[in-house]
Protein backbone atom coordinates (compact mmCIF):
# COMPACT_ATOMS: atom_id res chain seq x y z
CA UNK A 1 0.00 0.00 0.00
CA UNK A 2 2.75 2.20 1.08
CA UNK A 3 4.05 1.60 -2.36
CA UNK A 4 1.03 2.45 -4.34
CA UNK A 5 0.73 5.97 -2.27
CA UNK A 6 4.88 6.88 -2.39
CA UNK A 7 4.52 6.02 -6.18
CA UNK A 8 1.01 8.25 -7.11
CA UNK A 9 2.90 11.14 -4.43
CA UNK A 10 5.99 11.17 -6.98
CA UNK A 11 3.66 11.61 -9.88
CA UNK A 12 1.38 14.13 -8.88
CA UNK A 13 4.52 16.88 -8.37
CA UNK A 14 5.81 15.99 -12.10
CA UNK A 15 2.06 16.63 -13.29
CA UNK A 16 2.55 20.08 -11.96
CA UNK A 17 5.85 20.51 -13.06
CA UNK A 18 4.02 20.27 -17.31
CA UNK A 19 1.14 22.81 -15.79
CA UNK A 20 3.66 25.38 -14.84
CA UNK A 21 5.22 24.50 -18.14
CA UNK A 22 2.37 24.98 -20.24
CA UNK A 23 1.13 28.18 -18.63
CA UNK A 24 4.24 29.52 -19.41
CA UNK A 25 5.10 29.61 -15.94
CA UNK A 26 8.80 28.68 -15.85
CA UNK A 27 10.12 32.16 -17.15
CA UNK A 28 9.10 33.39 -14.47
CA UNK A 29 11.32 33.04 -10.71
CA UNK A 30 8.31 31.86 -9.19
CA UNK A 31 8.08 29.42 -11.65
CA UNK A 32 11.66 28.47 -12.11
CA UNK A 33 11.29 27.75 -8.08
CA UNK A 34 8.33 25.68 -7.83
CA UNK A 35 9.94 23.58 -10.50
CA UNK A 36 12.55 23.21 -8.50
CA UNK A 37 10.24 22.34 -5.52
CA UNK A 38 7.63 19.71 -7.03
CA UNK A 39 11.05 17.95 -8.67
CA UNK A 40 12.70 17.73 -4.91
CA UNK A 41 9.36 16.55 -3.82
CA UNK A 42 9.20 13.85 -6.75
CA UNK A 43 12.75 13.12 -5.93
CA UNK A 44 12.30 12.50 -2.22
CA UNK A 45 8.55 9.95 -3.08
CA UNK A 46 10.77 8.27 -5.73
CA UNK A 47 13.43 7.43 -3.39
CA UNK A 48 10.83 6.30 -0.56
CA UNK A 49 9.21 4.36 -3.60
CA UNK A 50 12.63 2.47 -4.72
CA UNK A 51 13.32 1.40 -0.82
CA UNK A 52 9.61 0.06 -0.48
CA UNK A 53 10.38 -1.84 -3.80
CA UNK A 54 13.72 -3.01 -2.69
CA UNK A 55 12.55 -4.47 0.73
CA UNK A 56 9.69 -6.20 -0.95
CA UNK A 57 12.06 -8.51 -3.84
CA UNK A 58 11.20 -6.81 -6.46
CA UNK A 59 14.28 -5.23 -7.72
CA UNK A 60 16.50 -7.89 -6.40
CA UNK A 61 18.70 -8.88 -3.42
CA UNK A 62 19.24 -5.52 -0.59
CA UNK A 63 22.94 -6.63 0.09
CA UNK A 64 25.37 -4.84 -1.72
CA UNK A 65 29.14 -5.31 -2.42
CA UNK A 66 31.31 -8.48 -1.96
CA UNK A 67 29.36 -10.80 -0.53
CA UNK A 68 32.60 -13.13 0.38
CA UNK A 69 33.77 -10.91 3.10
CA UNK A 70 30.77 -11.36 5.23
CA UNK A 71 31.64 -14.39 6.85
CA UNK A 72 35.61 -13.63 6.91
CA UNK A 73 37.56 -12.18 10.22
CA UNK A 74 38.46 -8.61 10.04
CA UNK A 75 41.74 -8.01 9.36
CA UNK A 76 44.31 -7.55 12.19
CA UNK A 77 45.29 -3.30 12.12
CA UNK A 78 48.89 -3.16 10.31
CA UNK A 79 51.63 -2.93 12.84
CA UNK A 80 52.86 0.54 14.18
CA UNK A 81 55.78 1.65 13.08
CA UNK A 82 57.58 4.29 16.09
CA UNK A 83 58.80 7.14 14.89
CA UNK A 84 62.58 7.87 13.99
CA UNK A 85 64.52 9.61 16.70
CA UNK A 86 65.87 12.41 15.45
CA UNK A 87 69.59 12.92 16.62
Amino acid sequence: MMLIISLVLAILPLLGIVWTLMNGLITTVDGLFITLILLTLSAVFLLNAYWEMRDHGLLGDKTTGDKTTGNKAAAAPAAKIPPAKAT
